[in-house]
């Protein structure tokens, strides 16, 4: 399938590909086309695929794996099982900072329907993180349970809104930038805590003494993995997906009991679809500012400083807004 691409989103895991070198890049050869974030039109179609007509507007799933294995044939590519692992667009083979897309199977593909295609390709990243890591926690987040967010920025934001969505939780949102703090309140947190030495303290205070039932961390330093630790409840999840350079020790007595910690990866191929259903009901709203691929380095910039609300995305067709 070949896709003209209309939105492709900035993510933080550019910036992670940026800083390494050739030779300590694991995904193979430099240099690469980024871009894992994805919407477009269906532009032409190759043989084997006849679901989806040229016109179509169409989302890209992310997480490319081998379609054969046990994980893969229950929808869970980000979880591929195959010696290659997943092969992503934009991390492992070209991506769609560019006018065009080659899509590999039609599998890989969902109707955009109605929905804006700026606003909407970061719900293929962004948005489909944060609901698989939320998700897995839903059970452990029932009224008066407490959920902290730590980082409200592309993910963290989405993750706000979904736990707000699925559950009645009391969510908490954590981060280090005033501005980001009045974000997360914008987008549903009940709470904003300051990120500084007293936020531990200040969500156990929050929370009764008790901790927070679950923990999702979209930055993942040392500071907020230590941050996780020492607010989780007794049973309570850690759920690292920032791709920070932070490690949790765990062990007998080093968390609370019962206290779990994971580290998810995106998400799988039904868990879109139901993303892209909460969007359509309002449920979902990713921010965006939009960027020219001229200016993509700009938005890379900006990404960089911290200085971007929500989710930057680049429209190579060129309808900035």
């Amino acid at each position: 399938m070949l896709i003209r691409v209309t939105a492709a989103g900035v993510c933080h895991s550019d910036l992670h590909i940026m800083s390494v070198s050739e030779h300590e890049y694991r995904y193979g050869p430099l240099p690469l086309t980024l871009g894992h974030e994805a919407a477009g039109v269906v532009a032409a179609t190759g043989d084997g695929a006849g679901h989806f007509s040229v016109g179509d507007p169409v989302l890209v799933y992310g997480p490319w794996g081998c379609g054969q294995c046990r994980n893969c044939s229950q929808g869970k590519e980000n979880y591929c099982s195959h010696p290659d692992g997943v092969r992503p667009p934009g991390i492992a083979r070209p991506g769609a900072m560019a006018e065009y897309l080659l899509v590999d199977h039609e599998r890989h593909l969902i109707p955009l329907g109605g929905l804006d295609p700026v606003q909407a390709v970061s719900l293929t990243d962004a948005g489909l993180t944060s609901y698989h890591a939320v998700k897995q926690s839903a059970p452990k987040l029932g009224a008066g349970r407490f959920a902290v967010v730590i980082g409200a920025g592309g993910l963290g934001h989405a993750a706000i809104q979904i736990l707000r969505a699925i559950s009645p939780a009391t969510v908490i949102a954590v981060d280090i930038a005033e501005d980001k703090l009045r974000f997360a309140m914008d987008v549903g947190a009940h709470h904003a805590v300051p990120g500084d030495e007293q936020a531990a303290e200040t969500v156990r205070d929050l929370t009764g003494g008790r901790g927070a039932d679950a923990i999702f961390d979209f930055v993942g330093s040392q500071r907020t993995v230590e941050l996780a630790g020492g607010v989780v409840a007794t049973e309570g999840d850690i759920v690292i997906v920032g791709v920070g350079p932070g490690r949790l020790p765990v062990g007998y007595r080093s968390l609370p009991f019962d206290a779990t910690v994971r580290a998810p990866f995106w998400g799988s191929r039904p868990e879109l679809w139901e993303v892209t259903e909460l969007a359509r009901a309002g449920h979902l709203r990713i921010e965006v500012e939009t960027y020219s691929l001229d200016d993509a380095p700009l938005a890379y910039d900006r990404l960089a400083s911290g200085a971007v609300r929500g989710r930057a995305v680049v429209t190579p067709g060129g309808c900035d807004r």
